[in-house]
């Protein structure tokens, strides 16, 4: 029951507090923060008991599961598990969250009720999301997540804030229609296939399917993930999104919600199709490398504070599925460990580029400058998450991109020495970032109050986190290993058939869907072989 509890108690925080807004303004926000805190100390017990509870479990990497029917008859359960992997990204979404409600305290004054009814409601959907093992349940929850998310932008966003939550609506409901059609398909391949008919995620793991047919339904799902996540190029949403949604929904937007489409990588892709992986992977990997590139020139381009740490995470999530799509033990857990701190970093960008709007109302860097002088606190965090995104060594964001970096180095040395130079680009537009509004001359002369007490509290939790995650990431990947090992044992089955045989399978997908495997990526070893 406590998976469940994990996601009743945030839903059930969002209901009282809209309501008791109609008492008293400061309980919406009181009880958001209680709610959050609560499932925090769940989590972060799971936490320290995972070692044990791993061992007492029995079931591989799952720690806890909850399973009751729901329609038996279809094959659908309400079916909630939990591993190291889903544990961690439980953790980032209650931490998160809380950060969410702290920094929208002053910012939000209208519609407090149906404010935080909202911020909670899209946190129990993605907290059901990265718990959910049922397929239609994980839509369920997947859906969830966008009606909410589209009223924090659309209610409480700034000037073009209609036309950002239209814009976000459609491009993740046509990636949740495309996933619709892919589940509904394994399902009924693997129904044709043995007799029974199921969207329970382990008992689809095995499905027989040809090559053809894994293709094309990998790739309904691989577009429907890299919609959300966003890859390149089904991007276009984000910048709008987040530009236009307020503090918190920008957090939640790029800590937690893009998070969601890596996931489905890890936790659906790579092990349900890993033949059809091994012949896209190439692919994936430079749609990645395109995302890191593209998304730090953007970045570097932008006048608009806000746009450019949106762009930034284009660039810095494609490191992301570069590590996912590497398939090997180094890349997935540069990964996760990148999931986990971009969604901090940039987190707390967001929430200073907030703080620094509600200050001098604009965005615009061009207005800015010298505000160092005045508000030397909040100059020193932005530089601190500055460096952090840009991956100095000893932070967080340095270990999942090194890792992300050995990792891919094993595939392709050209693929690899491309990532580098988007490492380049965002030390480039990360200074230029900081150097334009907190230093240099100044194009106004703003007079502003610095960081208040709550607001430096939550700076320097989240960069003690951070520094932790820099310092000491082995906790992290200690949690993570034992769900990640089994995603290339998965994708081992792809070398069980001969050379010819697969040569036949590859030249069959090609025939079929368009998709001609890329080749050349050997390791650099076994060019040096040759």
């Amino acid at each position: 029951m406590t998976l469940v509890w994990l996601i009743i108690i945030p839903f059930v925080g969002a209901v009282f507090a809209w309501i008791s807004a109609r008492w008293s303004s400061r309980w919406p926000r009181w009880i958001a923060v209680s709610a959050l805190a609560v499932d925090l100390v769940i989590a972060l017990n799971l936490w320290v008991q995972y070692p044990a509870a791993l061992a007492y479990a029995g079931r591989g990497p799952w720690i806890a599961d909850f399973s009751y029917p729901w329609m038996p008859q279809l094959g659908i359960g309400f079916h909630l598990a939990m591993d190291g992997l889903s544990l961690l990204m439980v953790l980032l979404t209650v931490s998160l969250g809380i950060a969410s409600v702290i920094c929208s305290w002053t910012e939000i004054q209208e519609r407090l009720g149906f404010f935080h009814f909202n911020l909670l409601a899209v946190l129990t959907g993605i907290i059901g999301v990265f718990l959910a093992v049922d397929l239609i349940l994980f839509y369920f929850f997947w859906e969830l997540m966008l009606v909410p998310m589209y009223f924090l932008i659309a209610v409480w966003g700034h000037e073009n804030r209609a036309h950002a939550a239209i814009k976000f609506f459609i491009f993740t409901q046509f990636g949740g229609l495309l996933m619709l059609l892919a589940i509904l398909g394994l399902y009924f391949v693997h129904g044709a296939g043995t007799g029974a008919y199921s969207f329970d995620y382990f008992e689809l793991l095995n499905t027989p399917m040809t090559p053809v047919t894994s293709m094309w339904l990998m790739l309904g799902l691989f577009v429907a993930f890299a919609v959300k996540l966003p890859a390149v190029p089904f991007h276009p949403w984000l910048p709008d999104a987040h530009t236009e949604a307020p503090t918190a929904g920008s957090v939640i937007l790029a800590g937690l919600l893009l998070k969601t489409g890596a996931y489905g990588f890890l936790r659906f892709v790579l092990p349900f199709f890993p033949e059809s992986v091994e012949i896209f992977a190439p692919t994936a990997m430079i749609l990645a490398v395109a995302g890191i590139l593209y998304g730090a020139f953007l970045a570097f381009a932008q006048t608009d504070l806000k746009r450019l740490v949106a762009y930034t995470s284009v660039s810095h999530l494609g490191f992301v599925l570069l590590g996912v799509f590497d398939r090997n033990e180094l890349g997935l857990q540069g990964a996760v460990m990148q999931m986990i701190c971009h969604g901090f970093s940039t987190g707390a960008l967001f929430i200073l580029v907030g703080s620094l709007q509600e200050r001098i109302h604009t965005r615009d860097m061009n207005r800015m400058g010298g505000l160092w002088s005045t508000a030397p606190t909040m100059g020193g965090i932005g530089l601190f998450f500055a460096l952090a995104s840009l991956g100095l060594p000893g932070l967080g964001n340095f270990v999942g991109e090194f890792l992300v970096l050995l990792g891919t180095y094993e595939k392709s040395v050209f693929i690899t020495a491309l990532a580098v130079v988007g490492l380049v680009l965002a030390a480039v537009y990360s200074l230029s970032m900081i150097l334009r509004a907190f230093q240099g001359p100044k194009a106004e002369d703003w007079r502003i109050p610095d960081l208040s007490i709550r607001e430096t509290a939550l700076m320097g939790v989240m960069t003690a986190i951070l520094i932790w995650l820099g310092l000491f990431p082995q906790p992290v990947l200690n949690t993570a290993a034992d769900a990640l090992k089994n995603l290339p044992t998965y994708t081992a089955r792809a070398h069980t058939t001969s050379p010819e045989q697969e040569v036949r399978e590859r030249d069959s997908v090609a025939l079929e869907t368009g998709i001609v495997p890329v080749t050349g990526f050997k390791r650099p070893d076994q060019r040096k072989q040759r």
